[in-house]
């Protein structure tokens, strides 16, 4: 981000500018889930070096070399060592893994209604969740690596199959006539 003001969730909607709210905050929780699912649940060891290498601004692999050229504090040694050693601490998930974890985080909030909320949201494509994930990245506030492109949330899956149709869609009349048995 290259101003200095902090922006708003409001101010990241309006940028998008296609989405609620609710979908960003959806598709932020949704990463959580889709690390914890990945990489298993977050030490306390991981969650003290992210705020390292976020008021330090640097990026995960900036920190595993410090740690290999033994240039960082102990105190960060130690926690690198109990996350697992350098080659742990990058708990990044690839865009179509975050796609069908998202699928099955909309499937555990709402059941057969997860179709329904995210089209309520505009969100009716995989493509959808990579606009709010690379909306997040224009605000800094999600980070991506060097070869992540929007291009890898197209066509993950199709809402009909993973989701199942919308109610009414793909449906037989509720008006026909059972055959006599």
């Amino acid at each position: 981000m290259t101003e200095s003001t902090p922006r708003s969730l409001q101010d990241l909607v309006a940028h998008v500018g296609r989405y609620p709210e609710e979908a960003f905050l959806f598709v932020r929780e949704g990463l959580g889930f889709a690390s914890e699912r990945v990489h298993g649940e977050e030490s306390e060891a991981h969650k003290h070096l992210q705020k390292f290498v976020l008021e330090n601004e640097i990026d995960w692999s900036d920190l595993a070399a410090s740690y290999h050229a033994g240039e960082l504090p102990e105190e960060l040694t130690e926690a690198i060592d109990q996350a697992g050693g350098p080659e742990k601490l990058n708990r990044h998930v690839s865009g179509r893994e975050l796609c069908w974890a998202l699928r099955d985080y909309a499937m555990q909030r709402w059941g057969l209604l997860a179709r329904v909320v995210l089209e309520a949201w505009a969100i009716r494509r995989t493509q959808d969740f990579g606009r709010i994930v690379f909306g997040f990245i224009d605000f800094d506030l999600m980070r991506k690596q060097d070869d992540d492109r929007i291009v890898d949330f197209e066509d993950v899956f199709t809402f009909d199959e993973a989701l199942g149709p919308l109610p009414g869609r793909g449906c037989p009349p509720h008006d026909r006539q059972l055959p006599a048995a």
